[in-house]
């Protein structure tokens, strides 16, 4: 199974970029499922139902989240009805949508795919994701009554991602973290074969400051005070991710190499899907 999963799609510029440029990837690569976190589409601050929908449009199967997950307020309302919208699971019992589900392939292939938040440095705090986690796996495990299980893993520092990575090892195909948005170089397959990356990237324009217009964070390093809202920046977008090739016998991960598309950051592309 080839799975793509994308890092944080930031405003127009991110939106515009995956929208316009996944069916062709979709079908050159092959690709059998695409999640992608969402949780800054709209203008870098959460998600419409509006975005949503395109995003499934252009062959998106899964639209993960995390701490911007309720930005927009009309995703109050739609995440009880978006069957492939991703709120974190450890948000507490009660708040709409849902943080886990399983979705079919066109090939048949059932796949669970969760989003979790982490706790250090974050906010909202959330209920314990490592218990959220075991929850979830117990109740649909790999090769049991899934084929292949793919987590978004939304947190701050890298030290909670990589515990949370050896944690389900062996137990997930792919944990895949978000939120810094910047591309770590630690692409790689655990002992146990879950494929890891510490952070994914942004889907966004990489001329900013983590997808921002760069003259307000700028100012507010210099001056201490806030000016204005972030805004989004409007440069080209460069698509950031990490493809994974999964075994169709034990779910596991076998290849995986980051994905770079567009300007700023050095190209990289999966080799083995040529």
């Amino acid at each position: 199974m080839r799975f793509l999963f994308l890092g944080d799609i930031v405003g127009r510029s991110g939106r515009e970029a995956v929208f316009k440029q996944l069916p062709a990837l979709r079908h050159d690569f092959k690709l059998d499922f695409v999640a992608v976190n969402g949780e800054n589409a709209a203008a870098g601050h959460g998600i419409t139902e509006k975005i949503y929908l395109e995003a499934l449009h252009s062959g998106i199967d899964v639209i993960t989240t995390g701490n911007h997950a309720f930005d927009q307020k009309d995703a109050l309302i739609y995440a009880e009805r978006a069957e492939r919208f991703l709120r974190p699971a450890n948000y507490p019992p009660g708040t709409p949508g849902k943080g886990a589900a399983v979705f079919t392939t066109a090939k048949g292939a059932r796949v669970l795919a969760a989003n979790i938040m982490g706790r250090v440095f974050m906010q909202p705090a959330l209920d314990d994701p490592f218990a959220a986690a075991e929850k979830i796996l117990a109740s649909c495990p790999l090769g049991e009554q899934a084929d292949a299980i793919i987590i978004d893993f939304h947190a701050e520092t890298t030290s909670e991602k990589q515990a949370f990575g050896h944690f389900v090892d062996g137990r997930a195909s792919i944990v895949a973290g978000t939120h810094t948005h910047v591309p770590t170089a630690d692409a790689h397959i655990l002992p146990q074969g879950t494929a890891y990356m510490s952070d994914a990237g942004m889907c966004g324009d990489y001329d900013s400051v983590l997808g921002m217009d760069k003259e307000e964070p700028l100012q507010r390093f210099l001056s201490k005070i806030p000016r204005r809202r972030f805004e989004a920046a409007t440069g080209k977008a460069t698509i950031c991710g990490l493809a994974v090739e999964i075994s169709d016998r034990t779910g596991l991960a076998e290849r995986l190499s980051p994905l770079h598309l567009g300007p700023h950051l050095q190209q990289a592309m999966p080799d083995f899907w040529n």
